[in-house]
């Protein structure tokens, strides 16, 4: 595995391999890799020639009074995984290679940015477009892999693709769980113990979700009126969003019977907010019935 910092040496590395006619998969990430980043290698390496990782600690999507200088990195760990991985290529510039002066460029998706998530973080999926359109332009990957567990992040950067017409095919990764079902996320390492058994409240909340969707819950507003109270219970647990949406637009919806619907969590659990979510639907014994 080659370790690269510039933009000028990937470009020049990546060169050749694409013109011996070789397949580029990018993996972008922020590092402090888990078992969830690592099934987005396999996952690129079962579908391209070369795979890239990028680890990139990203200060556009970071709000003023949010993680950014806390967030934990460990370059020779993820590298280290990588290696064990057979990754081909570690891109990790640093912000004054991202960056070398102030951007004056700024991608966004106004429309799917700023609710949910985009509406407890302003600017925060500006940030991410704009370093992932980047990432994009650097690479010129041929495939690009990002975990569902962010699955407002993949329907932004799906519909950039779509809008600015990059040649990238954009593939969703199904979220990998810790064995009580919590999210694999870098942010996990922050949650005290107390926390942690605590965060079991969120995958239950999307166990409760189904349940309730499927006893025939239709209107929207109560069936997240119901989520919302199901998370409370938690004492340490605050829902911040609990949103039921439409899983291709993220459009809010006036029913929710008789297609699917994404359940989208942000739950913050003290100073640490964790990300979940499920798309449910009926199957088809339960339509025909």
């Amino acid at each position: 595995m080659q370790i690269i910092h510039t933009i000028e040496d990937l470009r020049q590395a990546l060169g050749v391999a694409r013109k011996s006619g070789r397949t580029i998969g990018l993996v972008p990430t922020m590092g402090y890799l888990h078992k969830g980043h690592l099934e987005l290698v396999r996952r690129s390496r079962a579908e391209n020639d070369v795979t890239v990782v990028s680890i990139f600690v990203n200060p556009l999507q970071f709000g003023a009074n949010e993680d950014l200088d806390k967030y934990p990195r460990d370059l020779e760990r993820d590298a280290g995984l990588l290696r064990h991985a057979n990754v081909d290529f570690l891109f990790a510039p640093a912000v004054s290679d991202m960056y070398p002066r102030p951007m004056q460029t700024v991608v966004d998706v106004p429309t799917l940015g700023n609710q949910m998530e985009g509406e407890a973080r302003p600017g925060h999926f500006a940030g991410v477009a704009t370093v992932v359109s980047k990432l994009f332009n650097i690479v010129g990957s041929d495939a690009a892999y990002f975990g569902e567990k962010d699955f407002q992040q993949l329907v932004i950067i799906r519909r950039m693709v779509e809008d600015m017409a990059i040649p990238v095919r954009v593939v969703g990764v199904e979220t990998v769980r810790e064995d009580d079902g919590l999210a694999c996320s870098s942010r996990n390492v922050y949650l005290t113990s107390e926390q942690r058994d605590a965060a079991i409240i969120v995958p239950k909340a999307l166990d409760e979700a189904e349940r309730l969707y499927r006893s025939g819950i239709d209107d929207p507003e109560a069936l997240e009126a119901a989520i919302r109270a199901f998370i409370e219970m938690e004492t340490l647990a605050i829902p911040e969003v609990v949103a039921l949406r439409d899983p291709e637009t993220l459009e809010r919806l006036t029913s929710v019977q008789g297609r699917p619907v994404l359940v989208a969590l942000f739950v913050r659990l003290g100073s640490t907010r964790l990300l979940d979510n499920r798309v449910i639907a009926l199957i088809a014994q339960e339509k025909a019935a």
